[in-house]
């Protein structure tokens, strides 16, 4: 009995260390665990508050709070901010890969640029089910747009950090959202906007790939309509697994490069296991991040009379549209779809296996391929 419990031991501490070895290369695209700041800069939290917000649906807030850090200084001519708004359940971190640190490669440089960096509404800091009191707490906390969040950071910088123009909007996944929203409704507003495996609409098989994410994690009897009493866990889970599956390409899979970023001796059953204990935040607030992600689309923009077309035409900044080949929440398709409607748009697809997470650069010829086009698109070389 001994000599099993030694080797359960084993095998737990095995899969314990392997997945602390791979998994925070991909946090940035399943959770809001987030790498630490580049070397040499101090990311401070702050707090933007809105009293009495009304959302798109229009259930009003009384308070509606967006957490964002900022770094680097606005210079005396005012054309060096940057904003790079949060991808799903992310926080102010997700965009390292993008920042000057010990890696002098990278495209942005706080000692050039003053880069502002949002957080989504749902993410567990800015206002979420969870961090909301009643009337609007848990299931009962409204249902925000990707317009709503663009409207609540357009508060921030304009009244609060007072300022009047942005040098771009960069963005991953529901970031690269908001970067294309931002085109559409404040169209002088930037110079330019760069849109990282993400696209201006989620279109039908996005919307029922989020449905089937959110009725594995309903399922779970812990679940009691979004009011448990303790976290459904199976639930969870459940949604890991689903999120997994579409996370990388097939081909990825069939590679086996998950073994790329695991210790040596890793077998498949331990590296599958890492991905269903993946997701253990808040569920209400990876359901509500998950209804915004579904709902988005430019065409719906006042005056637009739901046409993402029209939507699309509209925009006067310059894009860099950068969508994985192999991504399967974002589908190339798509992309190519919408780069044909956009005026002033440099469409470089990312050349890569690792699915959706390339456009977070969660591999090194990735990480190189983004800074390189990003730095070369926004004359920052």
């Amino acid at each position: 009995m001994d000599e099993l419990d030694s080797a359960t031991i084993k095998r737990r501490c095995l899969v314990w260390f392997t997945l602390a070895a791979f998994l925070p290369l991909v946090a940035d695209t399943v959770s809001g665990a987030q790498p630490a700041p580049p070397a040499g800069a101090a990311l401070e939290r702050h707090e933007f508050v809105i009293r009495d917000f009304r959302t798109e649906s229009g259930i009003v807030l009384p308070e509606a709070r967006v957490v964002y850090s900022t770094l680097g200084k606005l210079n005396a001519n005012g054309d060096n901010a940057i904003l790079l708004p949060s991808h799903y359940m992310a926080n102010f971190n997700g965009y390292n890969w993008l920042i000057k640190g010990s890696d002098p490669n990278r495209v942005f440089d706080p000692a050039r640029d003053f880069l502002i960096l949002t957080e989504l509404f749902g993410n567990g800091r800015s206002s979420s089910p969870s961090n909301t009191p009643e009337p609007f707490h848990g299931p009962r906390f409204p249902v925000m747009t990707i317009r709503d969040n663009v409207e609540a950071v357009y508060r921030l910088i304009t009244t609060d950090l007072r300022i009047k123009h942005l040098r771009a909007v960069v963005g991953f996944s529901m970031g690269a959202e908001q970067a294309f929203q931002w085109a559409v409704s404040h169209p002088d507003f930037m110079d330019a906007i760069v849109a990282t495996s993400g696209t201006a609409k989620c279109y039908g098989h996005g919307i029922v790939r989020l449905e089937g994410q959110i009725a594995a994690l309903t399922t779970d009897p812990s679940w009691q309509s979004g009011d448990y009493t303790t976290p459904p866990t199976k639930g969870l889970e459940a949604f890991s697994m689903v999120w997994a599956g579409w996370l990388y390409s097939q081909e990825w899979w069939r590679q086996e490069l998950w073994r790329t970023t695991s210790p040596a001796g890793t077998t498949f059953e331990q590296a599958v296991e890492g991905y269903r204990k993946r997701f253990s935040a808040d569920a209400n607030n990876y359901i509500l991040q998950a209804r915004t992600w579904q709902r988005h689309d430019v065409g719906a923009t006042p005056g637009f009379d739901g046409n993402v077309e029209k939507a699309l035409r509209s925009i006067k900044a310059r894009v860099l549209y950068l969508p994985s080949e192999t991504d399967l929440y974002f589908p190339i398709t798509d992309a190519r779809y919408e780069q044909a409607l956009i005026p002033r748009v440099t469409f470089t697809p990312i050349p890569s296996l690792w699915g959706h997470t390339a456009g977070a650069a969660s591999n090194p010829a990735d990480l190189r391929f983004l800074n390189d086009r990003i730095a070369a698109f926004l004359n920052l070389k």
